[in-house]
């Protein structure tokens, strides 16, 4: 009788097991954490058609150097990239709020709240021997290339 009692409170803790774990912690509020991409992030205002494409704000320009960290020219900050939300936390930007629309593509949020003109864009990235990096003279190099098969020489 002993063993049948024993057996049958075993077979009911096993299947209550998943009622007993712990429930699955709520999200972070406001969405999850992560960081930026690696890189130079250049910030502009729109330039119009009679000048540049883009009016540099170099004074915001800022590198994402690893996790939660970046550099403006000397100095070091943090910042905390919650969803869509880059807070920069500490260091010389400290207080600046962008909107990350896409990777590489962020939006100064003004103080009421809205995406403002400024935009910073991730220019090179920071990952040495990436398939995706150019050395200098690259793109000129490959323009000669362009320009002598356009002669007519073709494999």
């Amino acid at each position: 009788m002993i063993r049948i009692f024993a057996t049958m409170a075993i077979a009911s803790l096993i299947s209550a097991g998943p009622a007993l774990a712990s429930p699955t912690p709520p999200p972070v509020p406001g969405g999850r954490l992560g960081t930026l991409t690696q890189g130079h992030y250049s910030c502009e205002t729109p330039g119009d058609a009679t000048g540049p494409v883009g009016i540099s704000m170099a004074d915001l320009d800022f590198r994402i150097v690893n996790g939660s960290g970046y550099r403006v020219e000397r100095q070091r900050g943090t910042y905390l990239l919650v969803g869509d939300l880059v807070m920069m936390t500490a260091g010389p930007l400290k207080g600046l709020q962008l909107h990350r629309l896409s990777d590489g593509f962020l939006r100064r949020i003004e103080p009421d709240g809205s995406d403002g003109e400024v935009r910073c864009v991730l220019g090179t990235r920071a990952v040495a021997n990436a398939p995706y990096t150019t050395k200098p003279g690259a793109e000129e190099a490959e323009s000669r290339a362009d320009e002598a098969g356009a002669d007519g020489a073709s494999l």
